[in-house]
């Protein structure tokens, strides 16, 4: 464990992680049996989750990316979403799994399954490691959620970041800000 005095209680292990991702990948094969989908995860924050979550999934699988930004610096969302890297892969008739660290306000979310959805994809599924317990993850469609955690958490590790730190820890834990 880490001394760094931002890095709160531990939410999720990486072996709690490790053992939801890998029944998210035995869903996602049995959902997609005979199928070949193309998971698109969200840069960065998703991009340890992604790495993980293909590995535990028993079908050919390719991988794309997208980075939108709705957080610059700040623990808040600034409530504008711009496109900062679009994908490679053409869309047309593949079924899609969006890939997400968080569903937290759903602003992201809504944003991006207007975007490709209008692609032409023959589905498009989202997966998340983590909700907002006040996120509405089935009036957004989100097939696949990891963990619920707290409204007022701010989430670090495991590709969840703060200014570009702590996405390298091996688990999920709360950021604790100075003060507090």
């Amino acid at each position: 464990m880490s001394t760094d005095r931002h890095i709160g209680p531990v939410l999720f292990s990486a072996e709690q992680l490790a053992q939801r991702i890998a029944l998210l990948g035995a869903q996602v094969t049995e959902d997609y049996e005979g199928r070949a989908p193309l998971l698109v995860g969200v840069l960065r924050g998703a991009s340890v989750f992604l790495t993980d979550l293909v590995r535990a999934i028993d079908l050919p699988v390719s991988m794309d990316f997208i980075a939108v930004s709705s957080y610059g610096s700040a623990t808040q969302t600034s409530g504008v979403v711009r496109l900062v890297k679009d994908l490679d892969e053409d869309l047309t008739d593949r079924h899609v799994i969006l890939v997400e660290d968080i569903v937290d306000t759903g602003l992201t979310l809504r944003y991006l399954r207007k975007n490709l959805g209008a692609r032409g994809p023959a589905s498009l599924e989202v997966a998340t490691l983590l909700a907002r317990h006040s996120a509405d993850v089935s009036g957004q469609n989100v097939g696949y959620v990891g963990f619920e955690i707290p409204d007022d958490a701010f989430v670090i590790g495991y590709g969840l970041d703060l200014n570009q730190r702590y996405r390298n820890l091996g688990y999920i834990a709360t950021y604790v800000e100075d003060g507090q």
